[in-house]
């Protein structure tokens, strides 16, 4: 009502007037500007719920007139009370994340728990299976050692026995040879019988060597052991990260209960788990096939001489550009084309058909430039790529600024094995048996793509396996 603030001292009046006692005091909070009307300049006591704002007793003649009013005490008394609700539903929320709180907190220190007892009992298991690995070479070895010392036991008795029977046979034949010079023809008669009846009746057992006797049979058993428990050990491994890697540690969720984010328990590393164990490399054509994969050309990719065909499994560069639309995937200066599906962790196998006067066939990066000519652009001639370049007289492994040429038997089919997780990149010649032509070792970062360089009046197909 006095529109203005006091300090103590000038306050007393308030309290010794009579006059001034039937004003009602309130704390000075710094806005008292925002408690006069700034059209009346007079105090604001009432509440217009119609425009929702504090007015002055004046207000009500003009501006505010026949709006619905009520004092500034009762509609503070009723936003009082929707204030309490919205503070008892802060306080709900509070308690509620407090809960939550406390429920990470425990699962937090149940997974540290978890995984704590989880690698101490891997530790454990893994020990275990140490240890009856090496039982098992115990094992073999003694089962060698004990058939190599039976074998050699048997031999040296052989061998005693055909001594004795040997020098027994050089005595008759020198008593043969020293009775056939005698000149008593009757002592030579009476001698002779008997050494005939003699040599008649002992017949003398054959000893025959097994030609085929041979420990390689356990070295080849020990060796499946060995590539089926690395492949065993692989999948399985693959199998726990796969599975370990789905599952949410906690999650975001909406009102309705949907679920908004999920929180994993590993990282962008998760592959790293099954990384470290590259799958061992098949040697024949069917092992191969076994991780055979289904590969199309993608003809946003592809230089506008090159003609694809066959469901885009088969690229030929021509003299005539294709009615191609504008890609900025495209390669716009070399014949080149890459397919559509990324590759990642593996393994996998694809088999291409060429001919002609020569092409190159790799794999690259989504990274590697499409516009120009430079080796940026080049399969095989930047860090993010590489490729087996292949004419009718050799071959050329290519990667970044290293170069290896490769002198091999021409074939019109190659076949390319890619471990990405293990980090292997191998080329094949394919016929009767697998033959090598170059092995690259890498450390692949990201997916990779399956490319092609195709020269004038050549062509590549991607086999269907």
């Amino acid at each position: 009502m006095c529109l203005a603030s006091y300090c103590e001292k000038h306050l007393k009046p308030h309290y010794e007037s009579a006059t001034f006692k039937r004003h009602k005091l309130v704390d000075e909070i710094g806005h008292l500007d925002r408690q006069i009307c700034p059209q009346h300049q007079k105090g604001l006591e009432l509440f217009c719920k119609t425009d929702q704002m504090c007015i002055c007793v004046l207000c009500t003649v003009k501006e505010h007139k026949g709006h619905d009013m009520v004092s500034a005490e009762q509609e503070r008394a009723e936003e009082q009370q929707r204030l309490g609700a919205t503070q008892a539903e802060i306080q709900e929320r509070i308690h509620d994340r407090m809960k939550q709180m406390e429920e990470l907190k425990q699962a937090v220190d149940s997974l540290k728990s978890s995984a704590q007892q989880a690698m101490q009992e891997c530790e454990k298991l893994f020990s275990d299976m140490l240890r009856s690995i090496e039982k098992m070479q115990q094992e073999m070895s003694k089962l060698i050692s004990s058939n190599k010392r039976a074998a050699l036991s048997n031999a040296e008795g052989h061998m005693d026995r055909l001594t004795h029977e040997i020098a027994d046979l050089k005595r008759r034949d020198n008593e043969i040879t020293q009775l056939s010079r005698t000149e008593d023809h009757i002592h030579f008669i009476q001698s002779y019988q008997m050494l005939i009846a003699q040599t008649a009746a002992e017949e003398l057992p054959t000893v025959s060597v097994n030609p085929y006797f041979s420990f390689g049979q356990i070295t080849k058993s020990v060796s499946d052991i060995k590539q089926q428990l690395s492949e065993f050990g692989n999948e399985e491994l693959v199998k726990m990260a796969k599975t370990v890697n789905k599952m949410p540690f906690c999650q975001l969720e909406d009102k309705e209960g949907k679920r908004r984010s999920t929180i994993k328990a590993t990282t962008a590393d998760e592959v790293a788990v099954y990384r470290s164990m590259p799958t061992q490399e098949p040697k024949h054509r069917e092992d191969f096939l076994r991780f055979a994969c289904q590969l199309t050309l993608d003809p946003n990719t592809a230089y506008r001489q090159l003609y694809l065909s066959r469901n885009n499994r088969k690229a030929a560069l021509k003299r005539d550009p294709q009615a191609y639309g504008d890609s900025p995937a495209r390669f716009d200066c070399l014949p080149q084309v890459l397919c559509k599906e990324p590759l990642s962790g593996g393994p996998f196998y694809w088999e291409v058909d060429w001919s002609g006067e020569g092409a190159a066939l790799g794999i690259t990066y989504k990274g590697i430039k499409r516009a120009g000519y430079g080796d940026t652009c080049r399969i095989g001639y930047n860090r993010k790529s590489w490729s087996l370049f292949c004419s009718d007289s050799s071959y050329s492994a290519r990667h970044s600024k290293d170069q290896l040429e490769i002198n091999a038997p021409y074939a019109p089919r190659i076949g390319v094995f890619l471990d990405h997780a293990g980090g292997t990149l191998a080329f094949y010649s394919v016929g009767d048996t697998m033959t090598l032509i170059h092995r690259f070792k890498a450390s692949f970062s990201e997916a990779v793509y399956a490319g092609f360089w195709v020269w004038y009046e050549s062509a590549i197909t991607i086999g269907q396996l």
